[in-house]
């Protein structure tokens, strides 16, 4: 088996319990991982004011890819890449996303912009990402500068056909996957979790044999397809395990943890 260089994981689901914390047993592993020669970074549909609070605990020194790897920002949150949804597939997305019901947020940047403050998961959100969202009465000024737009929906049936129907209508102008049950994340064209973790590849001159990527939701099998290990959550679905190389134990049991610490046990580190 190859030795493991670098390691790349999800967040939600994955690194963080479900009530959005790094538990010790984490944050040691990663420190391990740092001692071993191990490089390791995050990637996330989160934006990356939402990523920020990771990089002290975790001591990252690797750019980090919010909005599902669409773009690359370094420790200090200063964008070393950054990919924008084309106008009007933004526009044609907002418009399925009222079809389907499903509340619409657009993020920017460096803002999260909504229409409806009561909407069911705002304060889920407010939580997740450590920020307050800006609410507007229109998203037509913010087309142009979109990096991410979710739509959030409890129907979680009607938001795996609303994903449907975005891919059909979108075609290559944006990727849209659920990043959970109950979020549909529209972002830009070409870029993905996978393309992340070949530039933090190419950007530590290895093979994408030698990356293990971690994560439980369907827009994380694009960073499982392309690297030569890959650890599904033990809280994931079905379909997500059937295409990982590996899985752990869930999220509420230290998954990431037995993950890392296993990595570690490959690599004669353990």
């Amino acid at each position: 088996m190859t030795k493991i260089s670098l390691v790349v994981s999800d967040v939600d689901g994955t690194l963080l319990t479900k009530d959005k914390t790094l538990t010790e047993r984490a944050r040691t592993a990663v420190q391990r991982l740092h001692q071993a020669g191990i490089g390791f970074t995050i990637t996330s549909s989160r934006p990356a004011i939402g990523m920020r609070f990771l990089i002290e605990p975790l001591a990252l020194w690797l750019p980090v890819g919010p909005f599902n790897g669409s773009s690359i920002v370094d420790p200090e949150m200063k964008p070393v890449e950054q990919h924008l949804i084309p106008a009007g597939a933004a526009e044609r997305a907002l418009k399925i996303l009222r079809e389907f019901g499903a509340d619409i947020w657009l993020f920017t940047y460096d803002k999260w912009l909504i229409d409806r403050p009561d909407g069911k998961y705002v304060a889920h959100e407010q939580h997740t990402i450590r920020s307050e969202p800006t609410i507007v009465t229109d998203f037509s000024p913010y087309l142009g500068s979109a990096c991410k737009i979710v739509g959030a929906s409890a129907d979680a049936a009607g938001l795996e056909a609303c994903e449907k129907a975005m891919q059909e209508a979108l075609g290559a102008e944006a990727t849209a996957v659920r990043s959970q049950t109950y979020y549909l994340d529209i972002t830009p064209p070409g870029f993905n979790k996978g393309t992340f973790v070949q530039a933090m590849a190419k950007r530590l001159g290895i093979s994408t044999d030698a990356v293990a990527t971690i994560g439980d939701m369907q827009n994380d099998l694009a960073m499982f397809r392309v690297s030569g290990t890959s650890i599904a959550m033990g809280n994931a679905t079905d379909s997500v395990k059937d295409q990982a190389t590996h899985v752990t134990a869930t999220n509420e049991q230290d998954g990431f943890a037995e993950a890392m610490e296993m990595i570690l046990k490959w690599n004669g580190a353990g």
